[in-house]
Order: structure tokens, then C-alpha cells, then sequence
């Protein structure tokens, strides 16, 4: 891919001194948004954990807002999975992500802050949206029903916002990054998404002398990838350049088959047996490609970091931090 106009490691006015409050800050996304934020010259810089506030509770999060006092907030908190967890905790993604995000926005409206910066998720897409998807797609249809319960709760943040900019004249933005990857991720089977889960597979057969993995589905749908690190500049340009009220893409320019995907992280991982394909399991989404050309002419982003590249730092990251990597919950 070609590089972006301005490094994401630029210092800029916009962050000095201002009060910055990033929820889910400590987790995989927030990690790397906090990290980008320091590089940026944030030196006023919150991101406190679910142990400190549980934004599921009104009265938390309320006193997370009148201890901070933000200028700014970033919400990044969620409970998020990939299709099994989401097949099994339906209805804990739903009420858990909603909740977290009605009082956020809530509390920022009732505390006057000057800007929050809400994300959203790929998953709020019609199960079939035409290939890139545009953001004016988001309400043609029904989401993929693996995915529905999160992604109807993270939507209705941006009907929030919304409403809450046309009402009351709240500043909050909305943006939706594609499927992340890279260092930090969530690598326990019961919340891995599907580079983690793959990584996963391939070393520990590789390491138990096995010649065959088995993966999900049929390995026909695809996804677009996209580096956590290019997401963290993403979100922070966005937060200092974009005030509009219209929903924006984050993504790579690039989809993959999944079938691509597995090829790619057996190299990565020096698998070198049989791949199995367990077709009575669901692939998800058939396609997943965005348009990304709103988030180029709004805040001049775009994505850096090759794919292959990205994957061995990946891989290498979860060598070097298995423990960590694989807590449940982290």
C-alpha cells in the first residue's frame, strides 16, 4: 500500500493539554489508540479499565465523567467475539455493547464535552451489501445473523449521536473500522476472531506434531484486514480533523478469500499439513469490503501497513506473549 500523507507519529497542538478520556484503553484497539495519542502529544491522557468503571452502570460511568471531566472522548469499550461467541453470548453482546454506549454518549451530552468519538463496527452492515460497502448502505437490510446482536447495538450509537447532534447540537462522530489484526490481539478460542483463532490453530498443531487442522466453513466469504496500528491513526485523526455527523469507514482497500487468509498464516507459522475445511460450520458474512474514500476526503487517512508484514509482527507478537495472549479476559 502506499503511504499516507502525514506519519500518524506527528505532534500536533490539537492534543496539548486538552483532557482525553479513552474508554476500553487498556485493551487490544485502545492500547494502540492510547499509544498513538502519546506520539500525537497527549498530555492529559485517561484510559481507565472495566475494573475502574463498569460503563454497564449509569451511576459508573456518570462518576467516570465527573472524575475525568473530558474534552475529549474516545469510547472504545466493548465485548466483542468472533462467530462462536457470538453464536453462544447473543444476548450479553447485545445489552452489554449497547449499554456501554447509550451511557457514554449520555453522560458526554450531560456533561457538556466538547467532543466524543464513538466506534462502531463492520458488523452493522446488511448481511448482503453491495462490494465496497458504502456508508450510506447501513440501513438497507438486516445484518448477517451471526453478527446481528452486536451490530444492531453498536448502530444504535450512531442513531444516538445522531439525534443528540440534531436536538442538543452534540459533537460526536462515528466511525467504523473493518476486521482489526495485529499485536495485542485476543487470542483465547472463546473470543478470538479469525486471524487470532488461525494463528492459534497452526502453531499448536505445529507444536503437537499434527498434519491437519480443521477450519470453519467453507473458506468462500472474505474479509478486508485491517492493521490495528492503521486503525489507532485512523481514530486519532478523526478526532482532531472530522466533526461531521455522517458515519465513516476505516479500512485497508484490499479483500481477501478466507481461503487466501489460510494460505497466508500457515507460511506465517511454518504449518505444513492438511487443511481441512468443516463446511457444517457457518462462514458469516459472504463478503466484506469497504469504501474508504469518505475517510480519505474527511481526514486525509489511509492505510500503511502491508498485509504480510503486519501478519508476522502478528504471529510473532503471540510467540513471544502466549500467556498473555490467550487470558480470557483481557
Amino acid at each position: 500500500m502506499s503511504t499516507a500523507p502525514e506519519s500518524p507519529d506527528r505532534k500536533t497542538d490539537f492534543f496539548t493539554g486538552r483532557r482525553v478520556l479513552v474508554t476500553g484503553g487498556t485493551g487490544f484497539l485502545g492500547s494502540a489508540v492510547v499509544a498513538r495519542l502519546t506520539a500525537a502529544g497527549a498530555d492529559n491522557l485517561a484510559a481507565p479499565s472495566s475494573g475502574d468503571f463498569d460503563l454497564r452502570d449509569r451511576a459508573a460511568t456518570a462518576a467516570m465523567f465527573d472524575e475525568y471531566e473530558p474534552e475529549l472522548v474516545i469510547h472504545l469499550a466493548a465485548r466483542v467475539g468472533g462467530i462462536g461467541a457470538n453464536q453462544v453470548h447473543p444476548s450479553e453482546l447485545y445489552l452489554d455493547n449497547l449499554l456501554m454506549g447509550t451511557y457514554v454518549i449520555d453522560e458526554a451530552l450531560r456533561h457538556d464535552t466538547p467532543k466524543v468519538v464513538v466506534i462502531g463496527t463492520i458488523c452493522s452492515y446488511p448481511k448482503f451489501t453491495p462490494v465496497p460497502f458504502s456508508e450510506d448502505s447501513l440501513f438497507q437490510g438486516y445484518p448477517e445473523e451471526t453478527n446481528a446482536p452486536y451490530g444492531i447495538a453498536k448502530l444504535a450509537q450512531l442513531v444516538q449521536l445522531q439525534s443528540n447532534r440534531a436536538q442538543f447540537g452534540q459533537n460526536g462522530i462515528y466511525l467504523m473500522p473493518t476486521n482489526l489484526y495485529g499485536p495485542g490481539d485476543k487470542f483465547h478460542p472463546a473470543v478470538s476472531h479469525v486471524i487470532p483463532a488461525l494463528v492459534k490453530k497452526c502453531i499448536d498443531a505445529t507444536e503437537a506434531d499434527l498434519d491437519e487442522i480443521v477450519v470453519w466453513g467453507t473458506g468462500s466469504a472474505s474479509r478486508e484486514f485491517l492493521y490495528v496500528d492503521d486503525a489507532a491513526d485512523g481514530i486519532v485523526l478523526a478526532a482532531e480533523r472530522y466533526d461531521g455527523p455522517d458515519p465513516v469507514n476505516l479500512g485497508a482497500n484490499h479483500e481477501m478469500p478466507i481461503r487466501e487468509l489460510v494460505e497466508h498464516v500457515t507460511r506465517a507459522t511454518g504449518f505444513t499439513g492438511k487443511v481441512t475445511w468443516d463446511t457444517s460450520k457457518p462462514d458469516g458474512q459472504p463478503r466484506r469490503r469497504v469504501d474508504a474514500s469518505r475517510a480519505a476526503a474527511a481526514f486525509d487517512f489511509e492505510a500503511r501497513t502491508d498485509f504480510a508484514e503486519g501478519l508476522a509482527r502478528t504471529v510473532e507478537w503471540y510467540r513471544s506473549n502466549r500467556t498473555a495472549a490467550e487470558a480470557r479476559d483481557r
